[in-house]
C-alpha cells in the first residue's frame, strides 16, 4: 500500500485527508505537496491530454479547475518559436485565461524549459506530465517560492476497469468510463449537410474528449484544435450552450483589432491584463455594430454535446457563435426537430450514440 497524506480534503475543516493505493501511487511528487482538489483535477488532466494526444497525434495540455477543464487545447499544425507543448499550454490557457487563473495544468508529454518557462510567469497550482527535463524542473521547483505542486505520472498506469467512490456512507461501484474517442464515433451523419472537414472532424473528436472528463451537463466549442467555450455543470442543456457559446464569443472579442492594440503600461501583470480585457469587453468600448461585425467572422466551430439537445434553441444559440459541426449522442423525442433546424441553418450533425456524463 501506497500513501500520501494530504493537507485537508475539499474545506480546511475536512481532516484528515489521505490518497492511497493498493500497489503503489501511479504518480511521484517532484515538488510541493499536492492538495485533495489537486489530484482530482491532476488525475481527470492527465485522463484528458494522453486521449488529445491520440486523438490528433500531437501534444496536448490542459487547463483544470475544480474538475472541469477551463480550456484544453492540442499543438497546432504550424508551430513557431516555441515547443509544440509550450504552444498546446499557451492555447489551452489561451481558450478562457480568466477561469485558468490559478489552475492545474496536465501536459501529454515530458515538460520541456519552453513549456516550463511559460508556466512560471502564470498564476497557477501545480502541473502534471509524465516527466520533466532537469532544466524545466529545475525552473518550477522555484516558483510560487518553491512550493509549486510538482507531479510525475507514469505514462504506463492503467486503472482498475471498476471504479468506487463512497457518499454519505455508502459505497458506488461502476464501469469505469472507457468510452473509445474514434472516428466511430463521427459516422451517423443525420443532417442534409454531410460534408465534414478534416479539420472539423479532429475538432468534434477534441470536443467529445473534452466532455469525458467535464462536469456535467457540459458544452464544449472547438476550433482549430482549440477548446474555445466550455459550459460546464448546469442543470438545464441551454444553459451550458449558452455559458460556451458566450465564452467562445469573448475569446474571439478578445481578437479584436481594437483589444488587440489596448496600450497596456510596462509591468502590468498577466492577471492584471485579462481583467482589463475583460471590463473593457464589458464597457461600450466597442459599439454594437463592432461586436456584431466581428463576431460575424467567427465560423468554422465544432460543437460537442455530452447528452442529446431536447429543444431546438440550442442549435439556434449554437449558430451565433459559428457553429458549423455538432456531434451529440442523440435519443431525444425531438431529435427530428433538432435536425430539421441544423439543417434550416446547413449545419453538419453527426449522432454518436454515446453519452458522456461525467460527475
Amino acid at each position: 500500500m501506497d500513501e500520501l497524506s494530504l493537507k485537508y480534503g475539499l474545506n480546511p475543516h475536512q481532516k484528515p485527508a489521505r490518497t492511497y493505493r493498493s500497489g503503489g501511487l501511479p504518480f511521484v511528487v517532484r515538488n510541493g505537496s499536492p492538495g485533495y482538489i489537486n489530484l482530482l483535477d491532476a488525475m481527470n488532466g492527465w485522463q484528458l491530454v494522453r486521449e488529445l494526444k491520440h486523438i490528433a497525434g500531437r501534444p496536448a495540455a490542459a487547463s483544470f479547475k475544480h474538475v472541469s477543464p477551463a480550456g484544453a487545447a492540442v499543438a497546432p499544425k504550424c508551430i513557431g518559436t516555441r515547443s509544440p507543448l509550450c504552444e498546446a499550454y499557451s492555447r489551452a490557457r489561451g481558450g478562457d485565461p480568466m477561469s485558468s487563473f490559478g489552475d492545474f495544468i496536465a501536459l501529454s508529454d515530458v515538460c520541456d524549459s519552453d513549456t516550463a518557462a511559460y508556466i512560471r510567469r502564470e498564476v497557477s497550482d501545480g502541473v502534471i506530465a509524465p516527466g520533466f527535463d532537469p532544466q524545466a524542473l529545475e525552473i518550477l521547483r522555484e516558483k510560487r517560492e518553491k512550493t509549486y505542486c510538482v507531479l510525475e505520472v507514469d505514462p504506463e498506469y492503467e486503472p482498475d476497469p471498476i471504479e468506487r467512490r463512497d457518499v454519505f456512507g455508502i459505497t458506488l461501484e461502476q464501469k469505469r468510463n472507457n468510452a473509445a474517442i474514434d472516428r466511430s464515433l463521427l459516422v451517423n451523419t443525420v443532417t442534409a449537410n454531410r460534408a465534414l472537414p478534416e479539420q472539423a472532424a479532429e475538432d468534434l473528436l477534441i470536443s467529445q474528449a473534452v466532455l469525458k472528463y467535464t462536469q456535467s451537463n457540459s458544452v464544449c466549442y472547438v476550433l482549430d484544435g482549440q477548446a474555445i467555450g466550455i459550459g460546464a455543470g448546469q442543470q438545464s442543456r441551454i444553459h451550458c450552450t449558452r455559458l460556451a457559446g458566450d465564452k467562445a464569443d469573448r475569446w474571439w472579442l478578445r481578437r479584436h483589432p481594437k483589444v488587440k492594440s489596448l496600450p497596456f503600461a510596462k509591468g502590468v501583470s498577466r492577471p492584471d491584463r485579462n481583467n482589463a480585457i475583460d471590463l473593457y469587453l464589458e464597457s461600450e468600448a466597442l459599439t454594437e455594430s463592432e461586436r456584431s461585425d466581428w463576431l460575424r467572422q467567427l465560423t468554422g466551430v465544432s460543437l460537442g454535446s455530452d447528452a442529446f439537445f431536447p429543444f431546438i434553441d440550442n442549435i439556434e444559440r449554437a449558430w451565433r457563435s459559428g457553429v458549423r459541426y455538432i456531434a451529440q449522442p442523440g435519443g431525444s423525442k425531438r431529435d427530428a426537430e433538432i435536425i430539421e433546424a441544423c439543417d434550416r441553418y446547413g449545419i453538419m450533425m453527426c449522432m454518436t450514440g454515446v453519452r458522456l456524463f461525467h460527475h
